[in-house]
């Protein structure tokens, strides 16, 4: 069982699962190629990954240039985290907007981030674990970001010393990218 919600940028949609809970656990459908059909989501995925984050740790802003473009399904199978997906799609009436959504293990939720958007995240606890499916192969050649606290953007992080990786600590801010 799903639910799918717009999100104030047009494409970025909220999924929030059913949890079906009983003496021995629970168990929860992740995915389900017929309602994500039915809800606009036709996407075929071929990569599946996942991350282990520290507490405090931000990794992004991400997002891989043409022809190597990728939607994310983005979730939390343990910990939590502040997603943040930017539109970066030139046309769009919401570039350089964005959208934080806190995603967690016990929440039920999920973000759908389609190719036009940078991505990223800060964890909320230890040992996060970040689980994410994309629609397009990763590649190193066309892997691109946005600093995270670009100043034009203006992200309200629940972080405010975060813990980075060297790439991510000397990424260029959104104006001086040739964006998609």
């Amino acid at each position: 069982m799903f639910s799918f919600k717009d999100t104030e940028i047009k494409d970025l949609i909220l999924i929030e699962y059913g949890r079906f809970q009983d003496s021995r656990g629970y168990f929860m459908e992740r995915y389900n190629a017929l309602e994500f059909a039915d809800a606009g989501i036709t996407k075929t995925f071929v990569q599946d990954n996942f991350s282990v984050s520290k507490k405090n740790v931000i990794r992004g802003l991400h997002f891989q240039k043409k022809p190597f473009e990728q939607g994310k399904l983005v979730s939390v199978i343990k910990g939590c985290i502040f997603d943040v997906a930017v539109d970066i799609r030139k046309d769009s009436e919401t570039f350089g907007k964005w959208v934080g959504i806190e995603l967690s293990e016990s929440n039920n939720r999920a973000l759908w981030i389609p190719e036009g958007f940078a991505h990223g995240f800060a964890t909320l606890e230890e040992n996060t674990i970040v689980y994410y499916k994309t629609t397009n192969y990763y590649s190193k050649e066309h892997e691109s970001g946005i600093i995270w606290n670009d100043k034009d953007i203006m992200i309200d992080w629940p972080i405010k010393d975060p813990i980075l990786s060297e790439k991510d600590r000397h990424l260029p801010p959104l104006s001086v990218l040739a964006i998609l």
